[in-house]
């Protein structure tokens, strides 16, 4: 690389904004739903919009900001990295204290060593404590006062899910299965791998998402794609951007749905019974493209990933083109805005929260760090009508950026607690918090 452009490279670290000074065009209300405006895509270009949001941490006495009428309160603090939540039927909450593992063919060459600049920044590649953590609320007031080591000595684990007495641990590698009784605290078994998951020295999208069917004869695990747009070529991408179908029993997994470029918070709509993911798609095409979505995805399913988006919009950087695949590549739901990283999904299936919202979705998204003005820092909520998505986002947990546009925290999974309020992981801030409706406006009704 000639100096100058290596100057340049080390400039977008040093500087909180750097790149082509694109600026977005498209107004808010169009960037989400089922058919958002998508741009002409921005000329490949070796300085793309960095705009970071430096990890800063949460000041005493601040934390986010619910929506009118809902309350949050800090469920638990003082967490390393805090991913994923997930709720066991005695109501005790397990947290997934994570970050990626070793990837020593990642981010190669002096440009892939900017982005590990960058991604540090913004508050990510530290060491991994490799563990899920208990907390327990046993008076109810919606802080957890009990903390213990629930399993540890895992490998980068993000998805959980209970089938029966049988809990499972989606290592960035490996989906693990684990004895567990109703009120343990920890578990001391070392696991039985049940299926192997793709990982290597590559491991670009190292987090792997879990859930279980409604009949828990089969798990279903995400992984995200080992490139950007199949930079790394298609033999490195087995069994990647997709939903991988794992038989409980066996063992054995196939792709259950394919093209999608990084899902996650795979859950299951309560309606129709249909599988859902959100899905954080390609960077470097301009500030509004490409569009993260959630969508359900159906057996057999192709969802665009690499070689178009949204459909059937080719991206003309993947070579060789695969024009059959295009004409096969199914239009997702729901767009959820570009570059929000919408990491997080789970559906209200309580009732604890007011009646406008059940049924509806919860996304977390954990925010850009490519894009100019930044979006995304916040928790929406997109109501459900029949099994469908049916009205604008709105938002439910906001102030996770400062005044001056850091981040004191970064929201990720999201969860319904036994009571129905929603947890979210905020890995940045290194804390879960407890959504609820607020109970003093509530008397006031």
């Amino acid at each position: 690389m000639k100096p100058l452009a290596f100057i340049a490279l080390i400039g977008l670290v040093a500087l909180p904004l750097a790149g082509c000074n694109e600026k977005t065009s498209i107004p808010e209300d169009q960037r989400y739903g089922a058919n958002p405006t998508l741009p002409t895509p921005q000329a490949p270009s070796w300085f793309p919009t960095v705009n970071i949001a430096v990890a800063q941490g949460w000041p005493e006495g601040q934390q986010p900001k619910p929506a009118a009428g809902l309350a949050v309160t800090a469920f638990a603090t003082g967490l390393q990295h805090p991913r994923t939540v997930y709720t066991l039927p005695n109501g005790d909450v397990l947290v997934a204290e994570t970050d990626a593992p070793p990837k020593p063919d990642d981010r190669q060459g002096i440009r892939g060593w900017v982005m590990g600049l960058i991604m540090n920044r913004a508050g990510s590649s530290h060491p991994s404590a490799n563990r899920i953590t208990l907390l327990r609320d046993a008076d109810g007031d919606g802080r957890a006062e009990m903390r213990t080591v629930f399993l540890e000595n895992l490998n980068s684990p993000f998805g959980m899910v209970l089938v029966g007495q049988d809990f499972y641990v989606a290592n960035t590698d490996a989906i693990v299965r684990f004895p567990y009784k109703d009120g343990d605290t920890k578990i001391a078994d070392p696991g039985t791998k049940l299926a192997d998951l793709p990982g290597g020295t590559i491991n670009h999208h190292w987090t792997k998402d879990l859930t279980a069917s409604p009949d828990g004869s089969k798990l279903y695990a995400t992984v995200g794609s080992n490139s950007n747009v199949a930079e790394n070529g298609m033999d490195a991408e087995k069994n990647r951007a997709a939903v991988l179908e794992v038989d409980r029993a066996t063992g054995q997994s196939r792709v259950f749905a394919s093209g999608l470029r990084n899902p996650n918070g795979p859950s299951f709509e309560p309606k129709t019974g249909q599988l859902w993911v959100a899905v954080n798609e390609r960077d470097e095409l301009g500030n509004d493209l490409v569009p993260d979505y959630m969508t359900h995805v159906q057996d057999g399913g192709f969802y665009g990933w690499p070689y178009s988006y949204f459909g059937q919009n080719v991206d003309v950087r993947v070579d060789p083109p695969n024009p059959d695949l295009v004409a096969k590549a199914i239009v997702p739901d729901y767009s959820l805005g570009a570059h929000t990283a919408s990491l997080g999904l789970t559906f209200n299936t309580g009732n604890l929260f007011p009646a406008d919202y059940a049924g509806g979705a919860f996304v977390g998204q954990h925010g850009s760090w490519n894009r100019d003005p930044r979006v995304g820092y916040k928790v929406i909520f997109v109501p459900f009508t029949d099994g469908k998505p049916s009205g604008p986002p709105r938002d439910v947990l906001t102030g996770f950026l400062s005044e001056d546009g850091q981040a004191l925290g970064r929201p990720v999974g999201v969860r319904l607690d036994k009571a129905g309020a929603l947890l979210v992981a905020d890995d940045v801030g290194g804390a879960v918090w407890r959504v609820s409706p607020d109970p003093q406006k509530t008397a006031g009704n």
